[in-house]
Order: structure tokens, then C-alpha cells, then sequence
């Protein structure tokens, strides 16, 4: 059985260092690739998976998810195969989340698919375009299913809207470093530590950073002051540049070893 978020947290920061979540959407390249290629980012060193749900409107996807996205739907990806791939690598003691806009599940249908995650073994929902105003009905299933809601935060989130988000929250609260889409990037955004610091004011929940991470120094950086560091852009375009799936394989599994390495570097 797979560990909660709550115990991964847990175990981080006895350890004294940030936990480390990796995305990867379901499907990309095929669906049982993509199994084999979230137990090569756990294997080299990922806390936490986020199953990312192909959608075919995306609104904060960059240029490599949505390459990957789009070859998961053309793949045949459907909600189902999402699930059985969460199933897949739960059933190796993977604690995963999905990540999904909001319209796949509203088809799917909410209690239908928070029932079917949780019978899955996945521990939570990331909902990035889900506003705690229209979230009733999903945070009606989530707890009857014992499934954890998370919700973004953004820099330009007003405190009252930080406090808000936070009070329909659970698992962590994700702190979007920047405002666009994804993507690995040069530099971490230099607002996010002001906007964790803004968060750690309206809830205990552990306050993970997401969008721009690609290296393991950049990691570090961000290990410095957030609970978790969030990774999804950099591990797609390894998999997207590699000539194999042997080599993807390889290439994710490095990725992760770096970056577990900076999330547990002490700052100097």
C-alpha cells in the first residue's frame, strides 16, 4: 500500500529536507510506458507522482506537455486508462495524485471518478482551473472518498484569496510560481518564496512549489524555503528527446537523482 500525502510529508521533513513530486501525464508515450516511466522518476528518487490527465484544451500546459498530452490522446488515452494507470503504480507503493482541468472529471462524473481514484489507490486531485466557489459538489466526494483537494494559489492571489483557497484545501497547497503556462525555465520565479511565505499565514498544510523547476540546483532553491518542489516540463522533454524507451527510462531516472539530491542539499 502506498504512503498519504500526509506521510510523505511527514517522513520529508523528519528527514529535514522538501519533498519531491514529479508529473508525468498518463498515457505518454503509451500507457504502460508511462507506468514504467513513473517508477523510473520513484526509483531515482520522486516522493510523489502527479498523474497528469490528457485534456484536449489545456490552459496552462507549455509546449512539451502539450506534445506529450496530444501524443496520449492520439494514443487513445481516456479518463479510464488514467485510472488504471494510477492503479498500476499505486499497486507498487506509488503515492499518486492525479492532476486534471476540471471538465474531464465533470464528464466523467464526480462522484463516478473521485469513487473509481479512490478505489485506484490515489490519494488526491489537483484541480488547477477549479475555483473553491464551484468546488461544493467536488468537495462533497472528495471526502466521502477520503481523497485530498488541491488547490493553486498564484502570485497575484490577494491574501483574502490565499485564505480562501486554503480553507477548501488538503494533501498541500500548490504555489504556482509564475503566471503563464508551464515549462522548465532559467530561473525560479523570484515572487514564489514571497508567496509561500504569504501562504504559510493561512494554513498549516504543506506549501509545495510548482512550474519552471528543471534542475537539481533549482531545486535546491527552492527545497530552501517551500514544503515541496514540483517537476513536470523537464521530465516530458527528456522522454520527448530520447531515442528509446530504454533511454527515457534512463534519462527520467537521472533527472530524478538530481533532483532528489538538491531537494536534500543543505543551503550553504
Amino acid at each position: 500500500m502506498s504512503r498519504s500525502l500526509a506521510e510523505v510529508f511527514d517522513q520529508a521533513r523528519h528527514e529535514g529536507r522538501a519533498a519531491l513530486i514529479g508529473y508525468l501525464p498518463a498515457g505518454f508515450p503509451t500507457a504502460q510506458e508511462s507506468v514504467e516511466l513513473i517508477r523510473a522518476m520513484v526509483d531515482g528518487g520522486v516522493d510523489i507522482v502527479e498523474v497528469g490527465l490528457p485534456y484536449s484544451d489545456p490552459l496552462m500546459d507549455g509546449p512539451d506537455i502539450q506534445a506529450a498530452v496530444e501524443q496520449a490522446l492520439g494514443g487513445g488515452t481516456t479518463t479510464d486508462v488514467v485510472l488504471d494507470v494510477v492503479e498500476q503504480v499505486s499497486a507498487h507503493g506509488i503515492t499518486a495524485v492525479v492532476m486534471t482541468y476540471w471538465n474531464p472529471i465533470e464528464r466523467y462524473g464526480v462522484d463516478r471518478f473521485a469513487t473509481r481514484l479512490a478505489q485506484a489507490g490515489g490519494h488526491g486531485v489537483i484541480t488547477p482551473d477549479l475555483t473553491p466557489e464551484e468546488a461544493a459538489a467536488w468537495i462533497d466526494a472528495t471526502g466521502r472518498n477520503d481523497l485530498d483537494r488541491v488547490f493553486l494559489v498564484a502570485p497575484s492571489s490577494t491574501d483574502a484569496r490565499i485564505d480562501r483557497v486554503a480553507s477548501v484545501s488538503s494533501g498541500f497547497l500548490y504555489a504556482a510560481s509564475t503566471m503563464g503556462v508551464t515549462g522548465a525555465r532559467a530561473q525560479v520565479s523570484s515572487a514564489a518564496p514571497e508567496l509561500v511565505e504569504r501562504a504559510r499565514h493561512a494554513t498549516d498544510l504543506p506549501v509545495c512549489v510548482g512550474l519552471g523547476v528543471s534542475t537539481g540546483d533549482q531545486a535546491a532553491e527552492v527545497a530552501a524555503y517551500a514544503d515541496g518542489v514540483i517537476v513536470g516540463s523537464a521530465f516530458v522533454r527528456r522522454i520527448l528527446q530520447a531515442a528509446s524507451p530504454a533511454e527515457a527510462r534512463e534519462q527520467v531516472g537521472l533527472l530524478a537523482a538530481d533532483l532528489a539530491e538538491g531537494v536534500r542539499r543543505r543551503p550553504a
